[in-house]
């Protein structure tokens, strides 16, 4: 299937979002969506090869340290190209690799980050970088959140089930013993980044949770686009590039107009 634009703005029981969508030149090979919450607006920013340039990141990382949080499993794959983009920005760039599970969402994990933060003396213009899939995502969210009352983060989701779901809204957490999620921030990224290459690294595994957060988009607010999952199943299945795209950013629109509606989920889901 070839690429699908012009689906900026759904419609949802009469009402028209206003979640934008602007393209930019075919050549860039990059598309960003908009992302209007309540406490900020943000881009999220979709292509191939994003890892690669630093002008994917410069614009949102306000001061002169960068701690990219990542873990076992992505930074060996992807954290050396990263770095390179963030140091080509001027940064100073100090890194953490966590254990590789759920199990490591733990306040123990999350201090480790802020240790971190500390040794490099890091400071409020300073920035965290979160590498990896909703693990990563959400504990440095919230490291973010809680050093020194709030730095800028960006997300670089490396799941599909991350880009679809976690890196967009703003919900950061670490779990506790007796619950999961249970400690944690409402806190928006100032971007998140999609660089579709890293989805040719996803187990089938990996890949199928993902698509079943886009199906769910479908059945639960956008029938239209359940059908479109229903026809083109076996392209997300075989990942095709284009049909990957279009189920990103469409499951995308979806996620931002619920958080633009209801930043903090204080409705009834």
């Amino acid at each position: 299937m070839g690429f699908v634009a012009g689906f900026g703005s759904l419609r949802k029981g009469g009402r028209r979002c206003s979640v934008a969508m602007t393209s930019v030149s075919p050549a860039e090979r990059t598309r960003v969506l908009e992302v209007k919450a309540e406490s900020r607006t943000y881009p999220i920013i979709f292509g191939d090869g994003l890892l690669g340039d630093p002008a994917n990141f410069s614009p949102y990382l306000p001061g002169d340290k960068v701690l990219v949080v990542t873990n076992e499993t992505v930074g060996p794959l992807y954290l050396s190209k990263l770095r390179e983009s963030l140091t080509a920005t001027g940064k100073n760039i100090f890194t953490i690799e966590l254990p590789d599970g759920e199990q490591y969402k733990s306040m123990e994990w999350l201090n480790a980050i802020l240790d971190k933060c500390m040794e490099h003396k890091l400071d409020r213009k300073s920035s965290l970088v979160a590498l990896g899939g909703g693990v990563v995502g959400d504990i440095t969210g919230f490291a973010a959140a809680c050093f020194v009352r709030g730095v800028p983060f960006i997300q670089v989701p490396t799941t599909l089930l991350a880009v679809v779901d976690s890196s967009v809204g703003g919900k950061t957490a670490v779990n506790h013993p007796k619950g999961k999620n249970m400690i944690g921030a409402f806190y928006q990224p100032r971007a998140v980044v999609v660089d579709t290459a890293v989805l040719s690294t996803l187990d089938d595994r990996q890949l199928a949770a993902g698509i079943a957060e886009i199906v769910k988009y479908g059945l639960i607010r956008d029938e239209p686009f359940f059908r479109w999952c229903e026809e083109n199943m076996d392209a997300m299945v075989a990942r095709d590039p284009a049909t990957l795209l279009y189920a990103m950013e469409r499951s995308c629109i979806n996620k931002a107009e619920v958080v633009e509606a209801d930043e903090k989920y204080a409705m009834d889901r």
